[in-house]
């Protein structure tokens, strides 16, 4: 793959525009790591850092955000918003025809709107988040006590911070190469290499070699790991009727649909995250009124969460039902038989109609017991590692190695289309 990478790289630099765009992309991400190193003011950099050296679930958020959380940047609150509001937005098309029709069959200008919808949602949901962030950082003594004029004036920086993002990730989407939400959240996880490798040789024992050879030994399984179940299709053979039309003869041709493995990438996981951060923020900013039950409740949740063992069997099962989930809500098997029966296609063995939909309903199931499961394996990855090791300086696990490589082999992928461009 990665000699793969450096072949393509070559074309692309041989090619004027093509290189304008990587040009693009690179100059983006560097505003981007630029915006990361500003710190809000007061920041307790030792508080800080030991929050998150003992806490596996908001070094996970961290990835998530592009890394500008564990610095509490002006960018700390990251892309998430924005993922979030699309998220939101594309489950909304469930409870909405119209807003499924604007995205599915109003064609470019339909999802236009649609996505200006989800920039809408991003701002207050960038408060939100931003709010409780800071509230909780706050109460931790990690940021110094705030006025009300200070915390708003914080609140406004990260929000913005947050919106601005927003808005680089989709100018490297329409003048660079790539997606630009992804490729901010891998420079994020390509950034922290450093950090990891230096805390690592700061911690360096030769008695530990043994576990260093087997961590590397297991970052190459799972890239392989990702590389595959991203690539694995089953294909469904799909054959379209002869018709006679004057002295000619129309179809007959056969093809196949490709179902993925994997049909919800790394969205499931951001799905538990997303649900296992809500109720933190929730009792922890409802603490501070002083009701028992509410404190009590809080701390049987904060023990839960420090667990290891429960938390990690929570957050797999969570995963696993969020990747059934958002794949029924993202593939429509009746939609895919209605489309096949209109054009005259059938399933070789399978009648069309209804017998289509489930025969394509029942294939997707099994198939994606296997991405489900797969993808629940990485998100705990980290935490089983840690469990056996005792080793927790290793900040890149399980999703952040997925997203690193998928996002590798989109960019590929995209490179490949425009180069394919290029000669035609």
């Amino acid at each position: 793959m990665i000699k793969e990478f450096t072949s393509k790289m070559r074309l692309v630099l041989k090619d004027s525009s093509l290189r304008k765009k990587v040009l693009f992309v690179l100059g983006a991400l560097l505003v981007f790591r630029l915006l990361a190193s500003i710190p809000i003011p007061g920041i307790d950099t030792a508080a800080l850092n030991q929050f998150f050296s003992s806490n596996q679930f908001f070094g996970l958020l961290n990835i998530f955000s592009g890394g500008g959380l564990s610095g509490l940047s002006i960018v700390m609150l990251g892309v998430g918003p924005y993922i979030t509001a699309s998220i939101i937005m594309q489950l909304m098309t469930m409870m909405s025809p119209k807003l499924k029709a604007m995205y599915q069959e109003d064609g470019e200008a339909g999802r236009r709107k649609f996505m200006q919808f989800s920039r809408l949602l991003t701002v207050p949901l960038a408060v939100v988040q931003g709010f409780s962030f800071l509230i909780l950082f706050q109460q931790q003594g990690i940021i110094t006590s705030l006025s009300s004029l200070e915390l708003v004036s914080s609140l406004l920086v990260v929000t913005a911070g947050s919106l601005l993002l927003m808005w680089i990730g989709e100018l490297i989407s329409e003048f660079g190469i790539g997606n630009g939400v992804s490729l901010i959240i891998f420079s994020g996880i390509v950034a922290g290499l450093p950090n990891a490798i230096q805390q690592l040789l700061f911690s360096y024992d030769p008695s530990m070699i043994p576990t260093y050879i087997s961590f590397v030994f297991l970052a190459f399984v799972i890239i392989l790991g990702v590389v595959i179940i991203t690539e694995a299709e089953r294909p469904i053979p799909v054959t379209y009727a002869k018709q006679v039309r004057g002295n000619k003869v129309y179809g007959g041709s056969s093809t196949y649909i490709p179902l993925r493995v994997n049909q919800a990438g790394v969205i499931p996981i951001i799905f538990a995250l997303s649900i296992l951060l809500l109720p933190q923020m929730v009792l922890r900013f409802l603490t501070v009124l002083g009701n028992p039950t509410i404190e009590s409740i809080s701390r049987w949740f904060t023990a839960f969460v420090s667990n290891q063992w429960y938390y990690g069997i929570t957050y797999f099962l969570l995963v696993f039902s969020f990747t059934y989930f958002y794949t029924a809500v993202t593939f429509d098997p009746d939609s895919i038989s209605k489309n096949l029966q209109r054009n005259g296609a059938f399933i070789p063995g399978v009648r069309p109609g209804e017998a289509t939909s489930k025969h394509i309903g029942n294939v997707l199931t099994r198939i994606t017991l296997v991405g489900a499961s797969f993808l629940g394996g990485i998100a705990v990855l980290p935490i089983i590692v840690q469990g056996i090791s005792g080793i927790t300086t290793l900040t890149i696990g399980g999703t952040a190695l997925l997203i690193a490589v998928s996002v590798i082999i989109d960019l590929l992928k995209k490179v490949d289309s425009q180069i394919s461009m290029r000669e035609y």
